[in-house]
């Protein structure tokens, strides 16, 4: 049994941790919400772009553009995107469940994430290239990354590229998400609808019927001019739109990693909390009976004086 000098020792060390993993809670709550307003603020601007994507798809010639077709190789290229630190909970363990599932004779890696880099070293799969960025990184930081996937792709080196990341949901909930961003899939993304304007009239009066007239007519991709040219504009808006999937996907991992550290911080100074609790009534009891022993021998030896 220990003594009480040693459990004390123990009380002031969990206290110590706690104290760390508190303030390491405070800083990812910091942190969390500057990530998750980036990664939620850039969600709205990747759907109209998907929308306008779409709309440019159905004017343009699909097949004229080499990133629209799937290149003659048997390999495909996966982009592992995982965090520099760890104490972030169970959030990359279940990303490389999901990655040793692909055939390491025919994939090839690129990772960002201090962890996503040790884990595939320790495999030994075949990384081509890492990258580092801060915890708040810009499009023209992460531009690089995607044109040598690009560079990759136009090469004829990999037949597809995907991302393997941790998608944000939610503060508790965050799903390991692959996510295939080339050959791009124009037909697999819903077109543009702008409502048209609303008619002057009697029937303009009633709320419910505006409502529904509304609904019901909208612009068609067929009545939208496009200066120079469709098929131009797509030349132009196929790369960026290639950047900015990486980079939004770079965005949901930024939130969904202090998210993740957050709550596990968070659940770390409940359990040490808990634990000096334990600790202190079993420092109570012992402290307790060392005192009735003392009691014991006090009242023994006065017994036999008599």
């Amino acid at each position: 049994m220990p003594s009480t000098r040693e459990i004390r020792r123990r009380i002031k060390s969990v206290k110590n941790t706690a104290q760390i993993t508190k303030a390491m809670q405070m800083v990812a709550a910091s942190k969390m919400r500057k990530a998750q307003n980036a990664a939620l603020s850039s969600s709205h601007y990747a759907k109209l772009l998907h929308s306008m994507l779409a709309t440019l798809g159905d004017r343009a010639q699909p097949d004229a553009h080499p990133l629209l077709h799937t290149p003659n190789s048997d390999r495909q290229l996966i982009l592992l995107f995982s965090t520099d630190k760890g104490l972030c909970g169970p959030l990359n363990s279940n990303l490389f469940r999901e990655a040793i599932q692909f055939n390491p004779s025919t994939t090839d890696f690129v990772a960002s994430g201090r962890k996503g880099v040790q884990f595939l070293a320790r495999l030994g799969r075949n990384l081509l290239a890492d990258f580092s960025f801060p915890d708040s990184p810009s499009f023209l930081q992460v531009k690089g990354m995607s044109k040598f996937c690009i560079e990759l792709f136009l090469d004829e080196k990999v037949a597809s590229v995907s991302i393997l990341y941790p998608k944000f949901i939610n503060t508790l909930s965050q799903k390991p998400t692959l996510t295939q961003i080339l050959p791009i899939q124009i037909e697999s993304l819903q077109p543009i609808q702008i409502p048209s304007p609303q008619p002057p009239g009697p029937s303009s009066t009633s709320p419910s019927s505006n409502q529904n007239l509304q609904e019901s007519l909208s612009i068609i991709p067929e009545t939208f001019l496009f200066e120079p040219s469709p098929q131009a504009i797509l030349d132009n808006l196929l790369p960026y739109y290639v950047h900015f999937q990486v980079y939004q996907m770079l965005l949901s991992t930024r939130a969904s990693e202090h998210s993740a550290r957050m709550v596990a911080m968070k659940n770390a100074t409940d359990n040490a909390n808990q634990l000096i609790k334990d600790i202190t009534l079993e420092y109570n009891k012992q402290r307790q009976a060392s005192i009735t022993n003392e009691l014991l021998d006090i009242t023994t030896a006065q017994r036999a004086l008599e």
